[in-house]
């Protein structure tokens, strides 16, 4: 007993790791899905963390407290969005869209990948969590692709978007974590991220066996990564993500024969489902735009605001979470909340054009609560878990353990740390939260650039939305395929890891250190 009692007190990076590895290993050897895999990973997280990291109940609720309004955060996204998806999808004007790209994209292979890659970066460029993944797979399961495939192939397409992504609110946060060269970290930042998205396509395209189709990737690649890049450069970072997806909508078009391109424009179905669906995103979009670029109207709506504080808690072994407030609640400035607004405009706006027959408005409810609802277990019990680890020290244990295990060659691996904390929580947001001060430290003790390895944490960070369980989740709930997240991750996986280590690779030779 006094044997176990020394191996429970050694804080061992191991035990700190295992709530996660189990999830992995549940997730991806067991085939379990997302929410009964967080479920186990939360109850090991709280044994692990009670047994050897020093848990008590005021860490346990404090901690689960802040969990919870970062899960209503997500949440209030989730619900609205797919509750707007199914009406659109109800009223016919998914499968509208689909066949409009179809008819602007005459290649059938390049069409693919431009929906799983461009026109879902530019989805994730007006709202995030995990939103382009639920209306994107449907839309590729339409096109004759299994849905595991397809949920795969945009989780991974996407992810290049993520940090300019949500008309910039993530690299806004980010701004707010760290002190910086500001100018530096924006185009450091968008330059990882260029070469992400360049390898995010490739990727896609491999996933949907569409690698013939490389040199137009490369090329609407590049166009994409200048655009964001150009777009970040002259301070409009909110339009970063949506430009460079647009831009590469275009280039497609142009690669796709632009005489006929123009010709199918001008001959395009003009249905009401058409015209209802892009009515629908298109006001959002709108929306979105409006409140995030007018800054007296943004000030005026963010002031609403609702940010419980909390005390500071310690654990049993000294471990010190300062007192602050929790995860802010903007009722009218959340995506969430515009979304829901948009949702009921659009069902009015249905109904009188006919589009909206008997019981679609109850179909679209019931889908919505079959899908979110085991959506919403995974969503809680990850990100309680991901809560319960950084206000134990479990979480900063591992990066602290990585940094120090790695020394000079740590700019290699700071895009996977962003992954980690990515994949922990589900969010790129919450991953800068987590780590973004923990670079910049290291990037001190290193002599590198801080606004390097901070733009090394972000781009990592949005990687890890292509192997995010809570993400993944969101992404099943639209195509049938609920339980089945593993089977997502188990694609995904092993895409993510080789960008973020080629993001490394690019990292530390900017860094000028040696690669021994």
């Amino acid at each position: 007993m006094s044997d176990l009692i020394t191996v429970v007190q050694a804080r061992s990076p191991l035990l700190a790791a295992f709530p996660l590895l189990l999830v992995l290993g549940l997730m991806l050897g067991a085939r379990w899905g997302g929410q009964r895999a967080g479920l186990a990973g939360w109850l090991a997280g709280l044994i692990v963390a009670a047994l050897a990291f020093g848990l008590t109940p005021e860490v346990l609720w404090v901690s689960q407290a802040r969990g919870l309004l970062i899960s209503l955060v997500v949440l209030w996204v989730l619900w609205p969005a797919l509750i707007l998806y199914n009406l659109v999808d109800e009223a016919g004007g998914i499968d509208a869209l689909g066949r409009a790209l179809e008819a602007l994209v005459h290649d059938p292979g390049l069409l693919l990948v431009v929906i799983a890659w461009s026109f879902s970066g530019m989805l994730e460029g007006l709202a995030g969590f995990g939103i382009p993944v639920a209306i994107v797979a449907p839309m590729l399961v339409q096109r004759g692709i299994t849905p595991v495939t397809a949920v795969a192939a945009v989780a991974v397409g996407h992810a290049w978007s993520v940090t300019f992504g949500d008309m910039g609110v993530v690299y806004e946060t980010l701004l707010q974590l760290v002190e910086v060269d500001t100018a530096r970290l924006a185009l450091m930042s968008s330059g990882l991220l260029g070469a992400a998205c360049l390898l995010t396509g490739l990727a896609a395209a491999r996933i949907l066996g569409q690698m013939r189709h490389w040199r137009a990737i490369l090329l609407v690649g590049a166009g994409m990564s200048l655009t964001q890049y150009g777009l970040v450069a002259i301070g409009l970072t909110p339009l970063a993500a949506l430009g460079a997806g647009l831009a590469g909508i275009a280039l497609a078009l142009a690669l796709s024969h632009g005489v006929r391109s123009a010709a199918a424009l001008r001959g395009l179905d003009r249905s009401p489902a058409l015209a209802g669906a892009a009515a629908s995103y298109g006001g959002l979009a709108v929306l979105l735009a409006l409140i995030t670029l007018i800054e007296p109207v943004r000030a005026a709506l963010a002031g609403v605001a609702w940010a419980p504080r909390f005390p500071q808690v310690v654990t049993s072994d000294g471990f010190a979470t300062p007192a602050g407030a929790g995860t802010a609640l903007r009722a009218l400035t959340h995506p969430g909340t515009l979304i829901l607004l948009v949702a009921g405009v659009s069902a009015l706006g249905f109904r009188r054009a006919g589009l909206n027959g008997p019981g679609n408005g109850q179909r679209a409810l019931r889908k919505t609560a079959r899908s979110a609802i085991p959506a919403t277990v995974g969503i809680l019990s990850m990100v309680g878990l991901s809560a319960l680890m950084e206000h134990t020290g479990m979480t900063q244990l591992l990066a602290e353990t990585a940094a120090s295990a790695l020394d000079t060659t740590f700019p290699l691996f700071s895009p996977l740390v962003g992954m980690l904390g990515a994949f922990a929580t589900g969010s790129n947001n919450n991953s800068n939260v987590l780590f973004a001060g923990l670079q910049d430290h290291i990037a001190a003790l290193l002599g590198i650039a801080p606004s390097l390895l901070v733009a090394a944490q972000t781009t990592g960070g949005s990687l890890g939305s292509m192997i995010a369980p809570a993400k993944i989740i969101v992404g099943c709930s639209t195509v049938g395929l609920r339980g089945r997240d593993g089977e997502v991750l188990r694609v995904t996986l092993p895409y993510g890891l080789v960008i973020a280590l080629a993001i490394g690779a690019l990292t530390l030779l900017l860094a000028g250190l040696p690669t021994r």
